[in-house]
């Protein structure tokens, strides 16, 4: 494998001269920059990528650490996240933590140790201790996201009260009065406010709320399919249910089928988020958007930015806002009753 000293050789010059034509670090003579360029495709050399690192002081690379990758709403960020570092010509490194302080200190110093330009921080809680972890690397430029209200992260403000308001408000428009809902754990930000917007939904159409169908999860099919069936259970039934993520409207899907209902003829439902696998429900689901790829992009692009102020400590960095509008998607999950 041909080396900097062999194309130097080649060239007739020297190998700084030769570490100034590819980092294009200072001006050279063009005929002495087609001489290098003439001994590099000749030796089919090719740079060591941590040695020009050092030169140019950047690896072109993130770190992302998030709760999991498997979730479908998430994979859909980390997705856009990856696309929009490609076409920045970044790497990016993704890791999964579990929320496990332990698991997050280990790729915290993997990250350090392979000199990630920057880091991005996208999990839907954050503990004080993984928060206490994240202080720990504050000399990495980062853009840590999160959907509560902490005071030292940058937020995501998604909306969620809106949302669980358009959801729960489209059911009553089609006519439906008997709702019920698969609330995620209502401990949780995110949870709790699309809960309180299901409320003030049901609470403007003067509609009561029946605990019975009132049920908690956490956002994995598994639950949906649990939660429905405790609903399935009762006496008395609603007519519509509010899901309040796409992946527990699957598992209350099933739930429901395997009692030998229909959806939506016996039961309406209305999921949220919009995954892409939504549309290919059966029925497909009705549901609510929340843009993934534009949240991963402005996330990326706050991070840049950080990245580009990093040796200017005049700078302060304050707390950012990415904000992501709520939208309805009609498609065939809820009946409109006459």
């Amino acid at each position: 494998m041909a080396t900097i000293k062999d194309v130097a050789k080649m060239a007739g010059v020297s190998t700084t001269t030769v570490s100034h034509v590819i980092n294009k670090t200072r001006f050279v003579a063009k005929e002495t920059e087609e001489a290098v360029q003439h001994a590099i495709k000749t030796l089919k050399y090719s740079p060591s990528a941590v040695a020009r690192s050092l030169k140019v002081n950047t690896t072109k690379s993130i770190g992302m650490i998030v709760t999991t990758s498997e979730a479908p709403y998430f994979a859909e960020i980390i997705h856009a996240v990856e696309e929009h570092c490609y076409r920045q010509g970044y790497s990016l490194f993704l890791c999964n933590t579990q929320n496990d302080p332990e698991k997050i200190k280990n790729h915290l110093e993997m990250l350090a140790k392979k000199r990630v330009d920057g880091l991005l921080v996208m999990c839907s809680e954050y503990t004080q201790t993984s928060l206490d972890l994240l202080s720990n690397f504050s000399d990495v430029p980062m853009v840590v996201m999160d959907w509560g209200p902490n005071g030292d992260t940058d937020i995501i403000d998604d909306n969620s009260f809106t949302g669980g308001y358009l959801a729960t408000k489209y059911l009553i428009d089609c006519g439906h009065q008997k709702i019920g809902i698969i609330a995620g754990e209502l401990s949780k930000t995110t949870a709790r406010t699309r809960y309180e917007g299901f409320e003030k939904a049901m609470k403007e159409a003067h509609l009561s709320i029946n605990k019975n169908w009132v049920t908690e999860g956490y956002f994995e099919p598994e639950d949906g399919y649990e939660c429905m069936n405790k609903i399935l259970n009762q006496t008395a039934l609603p007519t519509a249910v509010f899901c309040c993520n796409d992946v527990m409207a699957l598992g209350a899907i099933s739930a429901i089928t395997e009692k030998g209902l229909r959806v939506p003829d016996d039961i309406s439902l209305i999921g949220y988020d919009n995954i892409h696998s939504s549309r290919f429900y059966a029925p497909p689901l009705t549901t609510i958007h929340q843009s993934k790829s534009r949240l991963g992009a402005q996330a990326v692009n706050l991070l840049f930015e950080r990245i580009s102020q990093k040796d200017n400590e005049n700078l302060p960095q304050s707390q950012s806002r990415i904000d992501i509008h709520p939208e309805l998607v009609i498609r065939k999950s809820v009946k409109i009753l006459s």
